[in-house]
């Protein structure tokens, strides 16, 4: 599970009766303290004043549940209210339609709708029209409001629009010559209101504000900007977060002992190169039984000659030797081990130079020779003088490949001292994959932090976050921050000027993408995250 929208699981997870976070929770009415002037400035404006009163703020700032307030605050018995919503009908003959069948009107028209404001005027009763949506009102929409706010001398309406800013700059186009409304601009909530906010969404669905920490809520707070509609997002994801996180961390069960691949098969090569070397430690050169001479010595050639039969010997071929090499038979002299076999057993290794050590030539003793029987039909020369083998200066890993020679028999004559031996050439270092848009904070630092980015999923696997973001290419990039303590890597797209901008590039991505429900979220989250994680 990698989506930071992981549809319901998570109740189960954290014990809850119903998402707390839902956009609409039946019963659920929050009321902060900065809320409350708002409110009472509402109703007395509506008492005193003649003007269209305006309440903007953006999507997810609490319009509604101010419009909620004030409906549910007035008295029933002398006031009237009519709520309608400019959605799917912004124009002037779909506000007038639902206005006039609230309050039972034939005919959907200014004058008819003022005539029957004025009779329940008469009878001690007012009207609060109020509209949802009002920023998708168009010229003629607004125009007609504006005559039902200015009413007749014996009744109006006390009209209320909820919308955001933009509603704003389409009443200043209607070039009005006097002050015929009033704006209203909603704040964000304070931290300690988002507290109270959280507390109060996790009560209804049984359970406390503990599941959050408080840096967990000032996060919260950071991300959403105060914002309740945000404020929901934001603390959904927190703690589909921390159902991911700590689902990661739970182990395999005990029984049975488990272990990634890699690991079993490192340890599969340590265990062939341990049994390997143990084979050809030195101590294993005892006088076999059949009578084969103790001093014929095993050795792997130092690449000047062809290796004689061995009676039908398995041989093993080793990097950089083109010829097999015979392997000893049981009792047989120890060969010397050469090249990774000899550094992995752990007795032999290279001058620190890198470089394989000098042959001391000052011995009047020869160098070391292979020394077989005689193949059969060939005679036998004298007895070879046993030649030790040196163990301290090893023969070297890689030798120049000479041209193949007969393999020299050991005679009373010395041998010539072998060639020297090229050195090898370094093996060039592999050059390390360039990862693609790794979880550093540089790209997020550069970034100003008023702008947005589009908060795509979260996972607790970098390398689950390294194929997503390789898939979708683009814009898409991640960083890593830390959730209770567990690591967390978290995939954004691009940079955007404006959350409006963000929220239009969310309707532009993939089905796929959309499907995980992306959310906008300001550059100065991201790096305040980043800050904490270092």
């Amino acid at each position: 599970m990698t989506s930071l929208h992981a549809d319901e699981a998570f109740l189960g997870h954290f014990q809850l009766s119903h998402d707390p976070f839902a956009p609409r929770v039946p019963g659920f009415k929050f009321f902060p303290a900065q809320r409350k002037p708002v409110l009472g400035q509402l109703h007395h404006l509506a008492r005193y004043s003649q003007l269209l009163l305006v309440v903007t703020g953006p999507q997810g700032s609490g319009k509604t549940l101010l419009r909620q307030a004030l409906v549910a605050s007035t008295n029933k018995q002398s006031v009237q209210s009519v709520v309608v919503s400019a959605r799917g009908a912004g124009d002037s003959a779909g506000i007038l339609r639902q206005v006039a069948q609230a309050l039972n009107v034939a005919q959907a028209e200014v004058g008819a709708i003022l005539d029957q404001i004025v009779q329940l005027a008469l009878t001690g009763q007012e009207v609060y029209l109020l509209v949802d949506d009002a920023e998708q009102l168009d010229e003629s929409a607004l125009e007609a409001l504006l005559a039902l706010g200015a009413g007749a001398p014996e009744g109006r309406p006390h009209v209320f629009l909820f919308g955001e800013s933009s509603l704003i700059a389409d009443l200043d186009q209607l070039e009005l010559e006097e002050e015929r409304f009033h704006v209203i601009e909603l704040a964000p909530y304070t931290e300690e209101e988002t507290r109270e906010y959280l507390a109060q969404r996790l009560e209804g669905a049984g359970r406390g504000i503990e599941l959050f920490t408080a840096d967990q809520i000032s996060e919260i707070h950071e991300g959403a900007g105060g914002w309740p509609g945000n404020i929901n997002q934001v603390a959904r994801d927190a703690l589909i977060e921390v159902m991911i996180a700590s689902r990661s961390a739970v182990k395999r069960p005990s029984m049975g002992f488990n272990m990634p691949k890699k690991h079993v098969l490192a340890i599969s090569a340590v265990v062939v190169v341990a049994v390997a070397a143990a084979w050809l430690m030195p101590g294993r050169n005892k006088t076999p039984a059949t009578g084969t001479p103790a001093n014929e010595q095993a050795q792997l050639p130092l690449g000047q000659g062809t290796p004689q039969p061995n009676g039908g010997a398995p041989a093993v071929e080793f990097a950089g030797n083109t010829q097999p090499m015979p392997l000893p038979l049981v009792g047989q002299s120890q060969p010397v081990m050469r090249g990774p076999l000899a550094e992995a057993a752990g007795g032999i290794t290279e001058g620190d130079d890198g470089t394989a050590p000098p042959i001391d030539d000052s011995s009047d003793t020869p160098p070391t020779v292979t020394t077989t029987a005689p193949p059969a039909g060939v005679p036998a020369g004298p007895a070879p003088t046993p030649v030790p083998v040196p163990t301290a200066k090893p023969a070297p890993t890689t030798t120049a490949k000479p041209t193949p020679a007969p393999t020299q028999l050991a005679t009373a004559k010395p041998a010539p001292a072998p060639a020297p031996v090229a050195k090898p050439a370094p093996a060039p270092a592999a050059k390390p994959a360039a990862p693609a848009k790794t979880a550093g904070g540089n790209w997020y630092a550069g970034q100003a932090p008023g702008n947005y980015v589009v908060q795509i999923l979260g996972t607790s696997s970098e390398t689950a976050a390294q194929n997503f973001v390789k898939e979708q290419g683009g814009e898409y990039r991640y960083f890593k921050k830390v959730l209770n303590g567990k690591p967390l890597y978290v995939i954004t797209y691009g940079s955007f000027a404006s959350r409006d901008a963000a929220v239009s590039a969310i309707k532009a991505l993939p089905a796929k993408v959309q499907a995980g429900k992306p959310w906008p979220r300001t550059v100065a989250s991201v790096q305040q995250e980043l800050a904490a994680t270092r």
